[in-house]
């Protein structure tokens, strides 16, 4: 029903039912559940597009809208969601402990007992989700070692300076995988900037 939505965040909330975003598109409000790392490199801001592309999740009892800075978590996402016993707000829990791509290594590796790091995720229930999911993942083209890191534009900022000093593309986006979860405030450019610039001279 819903690809992506196109528009300004006008507020953040955190609650303990999860981390959520209102977006508004058009004159009208949606609000999202996002996962920890995208409400963190989201601002309010009235001048500042944003793309967000979402799922809507129609119970019997309520439809709730679920939102990604990239496609290949909005993706895996839905994978997720395939697995019996695998909620909305399970899959959510499991992206919020692991990104895509390393949640998709960890499933293709069949690591089980790195996946109950994740809140509610027992080893059974771990086990479950390699079973069902691991010949799913490697028959799909989401990214396996490999993903692009949520994009807003300070990081396109940074990521252009760091191929004008002669980064390469992959190492570059390799880096912000890397320092983003380290980041207080992705909106912050010079922090940004100079965590990638340490992380690339290590």
């Amino acid at each position: 029903m819903f690809d992506y939505l196109k528009g300004y965040i006008s507020d953040k909330r955190t609650s303990t039912k999860g981390n959520f975003i209102t977006i508004e598109a058009s004159n009208v409000g949606y609000l999202l559940e996002v996962v920890e790392r995208d409400f963190i490199c989201t601002n309010v801001s009235e001048t500042d597009i944003q793309k967000i592309y979402v799922f809507l999740n129609h119970r019997e009892d309520a439809m709730s809208l679920y939102g990604f800075l990239n496609k290949e978590t909005r993706d895996i996402f839905q994978i997720l969601i395939s697995v019996s016993g695998v909620g909305a707000k399970m899959a959510i829990a499991l992206l919020n402990e692991f990104d895509a791509c390393d949640l998709i290594s960890l499933v293709i590796d069949g690591d089980f007992k790195e996946l109950t790091r994740a809140k509610g995720v027992g080893p059974k229930l771990a086990q479950k989700i390699i079973l069902e999911l691991k010949d799913k993942l490697m028959k799909t083209e989401l990214p396996k070692k490999s993903c692009k890191i949520p994009q807003s534009q300070v990081l396109e900022d940074t990521q252009a300076i760091l191929l004008s000093l002669g980064y390469e593309e992959k190492e570059i986006e390799d880096t912000l995988a890397k320092i983003l979860p380290t980041i207080n405030d992705c909106t912050n450019s010079e922090e940004v900037i100079r965590k990638a610039l340490t992380c690339l001279s290590m």
